[in-house]
């Protein structure tokens, strides 16, 4: 058998114990060298045994971790073969991993993960007349239906995870998704596998099959195993078992799938159906074949609503005659956000149609409307309307993971399925156990193959909490078991219910399972633990390594009760960040997006920030040079904030750890260039028009950003010779005075207004005083969000700029503060009162801010801004979609005739971030990623829109086109004053 690595179980060696001493040694095996040299010699595929690459994959999107010896990257075929000769040899067990989304534990391992995402992604062969395509295992869900698509077919199985999940994990779970009343389970969908054992032999199965060859003895598909000798054996002496040992429902998942192999199955035994879902522990999928479906041309949603989820799931079975291509459900308490196309009811029914034509849709839509006994309904046509409904189901996976109090809730009772006609007795029943456990969930999933998910908020850190996890997980099995269902109706048994298959299937078929599983893996290499000879469902349970006690930190954490352990948990591995193609206005993770590197991944960063704290794995805590160089292609975009379902706040975890890892310690230099770039451009104010010269000589530019930590290719940008404060201040120098508060406009000068774009400044003064009728007042001095030190790490010199701002500004209670550059506003927003939750100050600063669009709309809702009436291109910048909302600007958009989108994801400037060296390359792939194809795509006369400093100058260095800040093209077009009209007037 291969060697079983214990996890670690002393005490964890977290940054507050590590931070200030010399590292600890590791408690997690490490490869034998031996072992490492010889996997080497044997692949081409590249490998990596350091702490980065194994903090990385100690997870899945489940409550379990498992610390593996190292990660192989194979190339091809041939490389998983000998990969796996070299395992068995050395007794070391294999896990294969695909998109790490699995909820249950499969894709974790304590030997050798193959991560089959980074080469083996091909799709060979696509024939639209066959309705098949031949994929490799690494293959991206969506990449399959992309390639599809223009054939009119697409893959029937589509999880919410399909922008990042991969067939071979989907093959290896038996994944469904909201499609199977449709077309079915993975296994329902794949016609042929070439597969890989332990010890590197290597098999085709063929569907309906009974006899055959090792792959490679012939063409595929000419005559192919059941499996490996001794299977079609194990079948025969165990017909009855077989025959009456498995429950006939839509969605069992639930073990291997051995009826699959009797005689009578339809077309003959199918070793393909009884491969599917084996979650690793048979063999290794190096190629499938699959089946492509017929795709609806046009696509309706009948939302239906109900009087509770009982209500709607009782009324799903009566759904499915008609033909539909989803019946989903969900109840009230998953929907966080006011969702308008919602119709009444506490829970709903999303049932979507399929027509040749958007009219044929429609009327199959609204037969279902009329079919149902729902208490209100609604048809939805529109693309744009059926994505937003479709995101609130899709992130439930994450979104469920919080409470609506904003407590912890948990995978560890996923995907259980019963007959659809039992599924409103089964959610009864289940609310009722909650209940009787002192527990909360919030179940959703596909109603009609009677298929639940729920997060349920377990305390799985104290003793106590873990055995009533236990408890509660052993009395739901025998629930789903008495309403005749499968503890896993998708995604797989893995850790947390394979232990208790016995109370589904009784001991003899399980027994029968451990038959199965030797004859395919005789040395138990094959992800031990899962499905046969189980580990525990409360063992590995990946808190368990977390310190006990708070972390000592900088920021506020206000949404996890301050507790910094607690921010890190909120990532659960639903890996929506390692989405390769940003949509719509979404923003998360343009730094993945770049580069396709796990560490450079939100999920990634918060892995090795788990890792950390954990201290096993990664053992110098705040030192941590592994977790230093995942964060530092982080753009601190903020885009993880919203688009991540859990609300993961990668910019803010980065600073912390920045400011804790350069305590006491020399910083790169460009924290001490751009980190403090206010206190500089205050210093070089009077010297304006000699360093501009200065910086144009090339000499003397690349000096200085050598010693600044700039990257060379980047243009030093220009000082203003006069800044927006001083322009103010002589505007007004004509005995403005003010006579009451409400006469005013708090515009705040932040440093990139101020000191390199005032025209900004002042474009937005002119609108401000058209618009309002109000003065727009000098800012005092010295004032100053604090986002570059924030930015930086340098959290002790943000405090200090921060309180000296909340002591110099004077807004009455209740007073706007408008703030031009967005992330500045941000900053205010968010920054402010996380590191100053003591202040009450902050708070209502914080509460102050308002974009310039938002002032308007707020406080001039009566003005008639100028039409401009031609097409607009740019960008909205990543900080104001993660805080701040653009609702505003849009409607302000549309009211000055400005059409257009603008795009989503990030410029790739972002601050310091693209001007530091070593930053350019992702900096550009950022920008070439959405904002540059759309500037170039753009029409002749497109007004080029870019609220952020960043946004602007990337566009002028990369594309050589100037964008401009909304105020200054409404500016533009206002009329010119008169002289002596429209001035400030006399004021007190």
């Amino acid at each position: 058998m291969a060697e079983q690595h214990r996890p670690h179980t002393g005490p964890p060696a977290g940054p507050s114990a590590t931070a200030s001493r010399a590292p600890v040694a590791s408690s997690a095996p490490a490869a034998s060298p031996a072992f490492v040299a010889a996997l080497r010699s044997a692949v081409r595929g590249t490998s990596d045994f350091g702490p980065a690459a194994r903090a990385l994959t100690t997870m899945d999107a489940s409550n379990y971790r498992r610390v593996p010896l190292g990660v192989l990257a194979p190339r091809d075929a041939d490389d998983v073969a000998a990969a796996l000769a070299v395992c068995q040899e050395y007794g070391v067990p294999v896990v294969p991993r695909g998109g790490g989304t699995s909820i249950a534990g499969q894709a974790t391992g304590t030997g050798l993960v193959l991560d089959l995402t980074r080469h083996l992604r091909t799709i060979l062969d696509l024939d639209p007349a066959a309705r098949t395509a031949v994929v490799q295992p690494g293959v991206i869900l969506d990449d399959l239906r992309a390639a599809a698509a223009p054939h009119g077919l697409t893959f029937g199985p589509d999880p919410s995870t399909h922008s990042r999940c991969t067939l071979g994990g989907m093959i290896g779970n038996n994944s469904c998704g909201a499609h199977s009343v449709a077309w079915g389970t993975t296994a329902d969908n794949v016609r042929g596998l070439s597969v890989v054992r332990y010890g590197g032999e290597a098999l085709r199965l063929e569907q309906g099959s009974g006899t055959g060859s090792p792959a490679g003895a012939g063409a595929r598909g000419a005559g192919a195993p059941q499996g490996p000798p001794g299977v079609s054996e194990l079948v025969a002496s165990h017909l009855a078992l077989l025959r009456t040992g498995y429950p006939d429902l839509p969605r069992r998942i639930s073990g291997y799938a051995l009826d699959a192999l009797l005689p009578e199955h339809p077309g003959g035994p199918d070793p393909v159906r009884a491969f599917c879902g084996s979650e690793g522990t048979l063999g290794v999928v190096t190629e499938a074949t699959v089946r492509l479906v017929e795709a609806p041309r046009a696509r309706a949603l009948a939302v239906l609503g109900y009087a509770d989820e009982s209500a709607a799931a009782e009324a799903a079975p009566g759904l499915l005659p008609y033909g539909p291509l989803t019946v989903e459900g969900m109840a009230a308490d998953l929907v966080r956000e006011p969702a308008g196309l919602l119709p009444r009811g506490a829970a709903w029914l999303f049932v979507e149609t399929g027509g040749a034509t958007e009219t044929e849709a429609r009327a199959h839509a609204e037969r279902v409307l009329r079919a149902a006994d729902a208490v209100d309904g609604t048809v939805v046509t529109d693309p744009a309307g059926q994505r937003v409904l479709w995101r609130i189901r899709e992130d439930a996976a994450g979104t469920a993971t919080r409470m609506p109090d904003g407590s912890e809730a948990w995978p560890g009772w996923e995907d259980c399925a019963v007959p659809p006609a039992r599924l409103g007795a089964y959610l009864r029943d289940f609310r009722a156990l909650l209940a009787e456990h002192g527990l909360r969930g919030t179940p959703y999933g596909h109603f009609g193959d009677g298929c639940i998910h729920v997060r349920i908020d377990f305390d799985l850190i104290t003793e106590a909490g873990v055995a009533r996890f236990r408890r509660f997980s052993e009395e739901t099995a025998d629930l789903v078991v008495a309403h005749g269902g499968s503890l896993s109706g998708e995604h797989g048994d893995g850790q947390a219910r394979a232990e208790l298959l016995p109370r589904m299937y009784g001991d003899e078929l399980v027994a029968l399972f451990g038959r199965f599983k030797d004859l395919w893996d005789p040395d138990g290499g094959l992800n031990p633990g899962m499905l046969a000879r189980p580990d525990r469902l409360d063992a590995n349970l990946r808190f368990a390594v977390l310190p006990k006690r708070p972390v000592d930190v900088e920021f506020g954490y206000p949404q996890d009760g301050g507790d910094f352990t607690g921010a890190v948990r909120r990532c659960v591995g639903v890996a929506k960040c390692r989405t390769e193609e940003a949509s719509g206005a979404g923003v998360m993770c343009p730094s993945f997006r770049a580069t396709g590197e796990e560490a450079h991944s939100t999920r990634g960063r918060a892995r090795l920030l788990h890792e950390m704290l954990a201290g096993e794995v990664i053992t110098d805590g705040w030192r941590s040079t592994e977790v230093r160089d995942a964060l530092d292609l982080c753009l601190s975009c903020k885009g993880c904030r919203s688009d991540c379902p859990v609300g993961v706040d990668m910019a803010t975890y980065k600073a912390e750890f920045l400011h804790h890892h350069y305590k006491s310690r020399l910083r790169p230099a460009a924290h001490y260039a751009m980190g403090r770039l206010p206190q500089w451009l205050r210093l070089a104010r009077p010297f304006a028009r000699p360093l501009n010269a200065l910086a144009r000589l090339r000499p003397l530019a690349a000096l200085a950003k050598r010693l600044a930590g700039i990257a060379p290719e980047r243009t030093i940008p220009v000082l203003a010779t006069e800044t927006y404060s001083r322009w103010l201040r002589r505007r007004q120098g004509r005995g403005t005075r003010i006579l009451s508060s409400s006469r005013v406009v708090h515009l705040w000068a932040d440093t990139f207004t101020e000191h390199l774009s005032p025209q900004v400044g002042r474009a937005a003064v002119r609108v401000l005083e058209e618009a309002t009728g109000r003065t727009v007042l000098p800012p005092p001095t010295g004032v100053c969000c604090g986002l570059t030190y924030v930015s930086t790490g340098q959290l002790d010199a943000a405090r200090r700029v921060m309180r000296r701002t909340l002591d110099r500004l004077d807004l009455f209670p209740g007073e706007p503060l408008v703030v031009l550059e967005p992330s500045c506003a941000a900053t205010l927003r968010t920054d402010l009162p996380e590191l100053l939750p003591g202040d009450p100050r902050a708070a209502e600063l914080a509460s102050a801010v308002r974009t310039f669009a938002q002032y308007l709309e707020e406080y001039a809702p009566g003005w008639t801004p100028p039409r401009l009436d031609r097409p607009a291109a740019g960008q909205t910048h990543c900080h104001q979609h993660a805080v701040l909302g653009d609702a505003a600007e849009r409607r302000l958009r549309e009211r000055l005739g400005l059409t257009g989108e603008l795009s989503g994801g990030c410029c790739g400037l972002a601050g310091n971030f693209g001007f530091e060296k070593g930053h350019w390359e992702v900096s550009v792939a950022c920008a070439e990623e959405r904002l540059l194809p759309a500037v170039r795509e753009a029409e002749p006369g497109t007004e080029l829109l870019a609220d952020g400093f960043s946004c602007r100058t990337q566009l002028d260095q990369l594309a050589g086109r100037r964008a401009r800040h909304l105020a200054e093209v409404i500016a533009e077009a206002l009329p010119e004053p008169v002289p002596g009209v429209g001035e400030p007037g006399p004021g007190r």
